[in-house]
């Protein structure tokens, strides 16, 4: 499947919304015999955020998990907002969207699974992992060159920033 990049899209965006678990890790969920969860972030997605933030576009982490690993990881790399816990995500949009300032259109979602299809509808550009679900990968603008935990969101900044620049 061939990606669509829209350059007028690319250059609209002013925030990025990522999932976490199959986006910005490889979605395992590795357990300790104490029954600690553990999860592999990629630096290069902490870099991404870096470039997001100098170049004025903010960055939010939306999973359904109740992770308090990616509220640290979050906190971390500097996301401007984490959401945690969340079934439906499309129903978050209008409260990101008035704490951001921004439109539906000047956002980009990334997304790798079926809980992520409504907001993905919703948004202005949209992407996932290599390794997504098909019915994401039939409707998103771009599919990235590689799997959920090995860089995604540095492969869209890095095409957004393209575009935006």
């Amino acid at each position: 499947m061939i990606s669509k990049i829209n350059s007028k899209k690319c250059k609209k965006i002013k925030l990025v919304i990522t999932d976490v678990d199959g986006v910005l890790t490889d979605g395992g969920m590795y357990y300790s015999e104490k029954g600690e969860i553990m999860k592999k972030f990629n630096t290069k997605d902490g870099m991404a955020v870096e470039l997001l933030h100098k170049n004025s576009i903010k960055t939010v982490f939306l999973t359904k998990e109740n992770s308090k690993i990616a509220k640290s990881r979050a906190k971390k790399v500097k996301a401007d907002g984490v959401y945690i816990n969340v079934s439906d995500k499309e129903k978050y949009l209008s409260q990101i969207c008035k704490k951001f300032a921004v439109k539906p259109n000047e956002i980009l979602y990334i997304g790798d699974d079926i809980n992520d299809i409504e907001i993905i509808k919703k948004i202005g550009f949209s992407s996932c992992p290599n390794n997504a679900v098909n019915n994401v990968k039939k409707i998103v603008d771009y599919i990235c060159k590689i799997n959920g935990g090995e860089g995604v969101l540095r492969e869209i900044t890095e095409v957004i920033l393209k575009y935006k620049n």
